[in-house]
């Protein structure tokens, strides 16, 4: 007997909804593993970084069903996460050129959040506002989720993807230049967390000998007795400058490369430890006068794990003998920890782009002309250490920086980007002639010590340097550290006061080696871990880390540390 019509019309309605529901909860699981897979397609560009975008899903995925048992919830957390990672990791590269790594879960600060937060204001409303729709949405799907998976098979799975993923890492570790490529989010991050982990169980944030026979005597703060007149020590950080002659066919302005002799008409070669970008590198070189390359893998987090541990230094080593020290620094003093690292190298004033009312990217005027107006308000007779953090001739070189600038400037004729090179050295150097003036004028009786070098390399360096190589070759040598992409400059000048002759001072130094080269060109009496670092540069010959394949730079962390300049590391 068929059912009365209005009775077979709602059981189908019925149906059709049930049906309806199972549809969208199936939906409701497939969903953020079509969408993952879109992400991946999208950022992970061969074979080996999809295999460990893959193998990361699956350490998420399994994770969260053994913590919850729910698929399609444990689908979205995991999807969430590696939005969250990808959408700061572009972020990252859009501020430091360079991608997210698990070494930044490692050394988290507040300094770290302080930057984001100050650069872009309307990041805390954004997270706030995306809790507020997240949360509702991970309730519902908890309330959609049809299925349960046991824990155990889920957490096997867990831990069978996560030994996949440390096999392979280990096997095919992840180039450390790969960084700079704006790709392959997941996957880098995942292979450096296998690689960060490993090497901190192994050696620790830095390399050093696990005993020394000699000890370090600790610095009397009165055991500095200069022989003559201590003169005030300017240091200045040229942003990205080396001499680009070492390039073939590039043409240059007439007088191109005086800027980069010595008050005796040398030109001196700086080899620092980064190119084309991490400025933080060198200033760790030649405020703490030690090597970056010494933290290895964390190498690129250097400033922000020194802080508060690296209690050596320049500015340190100056303030014993009397001096008073100062910073200009162009950006945000919460970059990369830059306050409270300089502060802890013994920096006792620090000015950032906010305290110095900097507007952008300022040009080197800008800083000049403020150092003269702190030194200035120094009361006299005590001695003065600055040191002068330059920008303008930062990244990118496709746009003309300040074009209401140097209105004569005419193009020597190579490609754009080195023009435009040529045209902020030139500024750099009119601008640096016009700061001799300026202490000259405003300083007549006072002596100045006046050490400048080139931070790296411009980022297109090696294309001008070598332009047949691709970029796996310029890679490899890249971390090889062949001397060619890490050469830049450095230069001693002096108002009112003659530079101490000192075999220290030589034509070719590694960068870790600047402190010490500027107190003994300023006739400063070096502390105990400075006369040790003089006669490693000695009997190495200007080189640091290189020497020995980083025994010497081993057994002296470990002298600092048995001394108790260097902490927690």
């Amino acid at each position: 007997m068929a059912p009365p019509p209005n009775q077979g019309s709602s059981a189908t309605a019925i149906a059709g909804g049930i049906a309806a529901i199972g549809i969208w909860r199936l939906l409701a699981v497939a969903a953020p593993h079509l969408a993952a897979l879109a992400i991946m397609l999208q950022t992970e560009t061969d074979f080996g970084a999809r295999t460990g975008f893959l193998l990361s899903w699956g350490i998420l995925n399994f994770f969260f069903i053994a913590l919850l048992r729910r698929p399609a919830l444990s689908g979205a957390l995991s999807l969430t996460l590696v939005v969250v990672l990808v959408l700061l990791s572009r972020l990252k590269h859009d501020v430091v050129q360079m991608t997210a790594n698990f070494v930044d879960l490692m050394v988290i600060d507040r300094d770290t959040a302080a930057f984001l937060f100050t650069i872009f204001p309307n990041l805390r409303w954004s997270v706030i506002g995306a809790g507020l729709v997240t949360i509702p949405l991970m309730y519902a799907l908890w309330w959609l989720d049809p299925f349960r998976i046991r824990r155990l098979p889920a957490l096997a799975c867990c831990l069978a993807c996560l030994a996949a993923l440390v096999g392979y890492a280990l096997a095919w570790p992840d180039e450390a230049w790969r960084g700079y490529y704006d790709d392959g989010y997941l996957s880098k991050f995942s292979r450096s967390g296998v690689t960060a982990v490993s090497d901190f169980i192994n050696y620790g944030f830095m390399e050093s000998d696990a005993v020394a026979t000699e000890r370090l005597k600790v610095p009397l703060l009165d055991s500095c007795h200069p022989a003559g007149r201590r003169p005030n020590i300017i240091m200045i950080h040229d942003e990205s400058s080396f001499d680009i002659r070492q390039a073939e066919g590039i043409k240059v302005p007439a007088g191109y490369g005086s800027h980069f002799q010595s008050f005796d008409g040398k030109e001196r070669t700086f080899l620092a430890e980064s190119n084309g970008g991490p400025s933080w590198f060198t200033e760790y070189n030649v405020l703490a006068g030690l090597s970056s390359r010494s933290f290895g893998r964390f190498a690129y987090f250097v400033t922000r794990i020194a802080s508060g541990r690296v209690e050596r230094g320049l500015p340190l080593a100056l303030r014993r003998c009397g001096y008073t020290t100062l910073s200009l620094y162009p950006a945000f003093g919460a970059f990369m920890s830059a306050r409270s690292f300089q502060i802890t190298t013994g920096i006792q004033h620090f000015y950032d782009a906010h305290d110095l009312h900097a507007k952008d990217v300022e040009p080197d005027s800008f800083f000049y002309d403020k150092a003269l107006k702190l030194i200035a308000e120094q009361p006299q007779g005590t001695p003065l250490f600055t040191f002068v953090y330059l920008a303008a001739n930062h990244f990118p070189w496709e746009t003309r920086f300040r074009p209401d600038l140097m209105p004569s400037w005419r193009k020597p004729g190579n490609e754009p980007v080195v023009d435009e090179y040529l045209r902020r050295q030139t500024m750099s150097a009119n601008d640096f002639s016009a700061f001799i003036a300026g202490l000259k004028k405003k300083f007549p009786a006072q002596p100045f010590l006046i050490v400048r070098y080139g931070d790296h390399q411009p980022e297109f360096s090696p294309h001008v340097l070598d332009p047949g190589l691709d970029e796996a070759s310029v890679g490899k040598k890249l971390e090889n550290y062949d001397p060619r992409y890490y050469g830049t400059y450095y230069a001693i000048d002096a108002v009112n006061f003659e530079p101490v002759k000192s075999p220290a001072v030589m034509d070719t130094i590694d960068a870790a080696y600047l402190p010490l080269v500027i107190q003994e060109a300023a006739g400063i009496p070096l502390d105990p871990s400075f006369e040790e670092q003089k006669s490693i540069m000695l009997r190495c010959q200007g080189r640091f880390y290189d020497c020995k394949d980083g025994a010497e730079a081993r057994r002296f962390n470990r002298l600092l540390i048995d001394a108790g300049m260097i902490k927690g590391l």
